[in-house]
């Protein structure tokens, strides 16, 4: 999924969100690119962060928030985690 819920209403957002959810109860794995961190945090179990072309993160989702995100995102911390 590329930015599922950009530019749509929150009644569709939900959906969306059921929809994956459904796939992964069924034992499917996504993967979904998002610029929403909110979102990102919410649906996710792994989350790997790129910047510049290459992984910056790859993160458990039991140890981070959005600064960790950010942090990898804008490529601050100086070496891939």
């Amino acid at each position: 999924f590329d930015e599922p819920t950009r530019g749509i209403d929150v009644g569709a957002k939900s959906e969306i969100y059921e929809l994956m959810e459904k796939l992964v109860s069924e034992g499917k794995s996504i993967i979904m690119i998002s610029s929403e961190l909110p979102e990102i945090l919410r649906m996710s179990d792994r989350i790997i962060v790129m910047c510049e072309g290459r992984v910056t993160g790859d993160l458990d989702i039991g140890e981070v928030n959005q600064e960790t995100i950010m942090t990898c995102a804008t490529n601050r911390q100086g070496e891939s985690r």
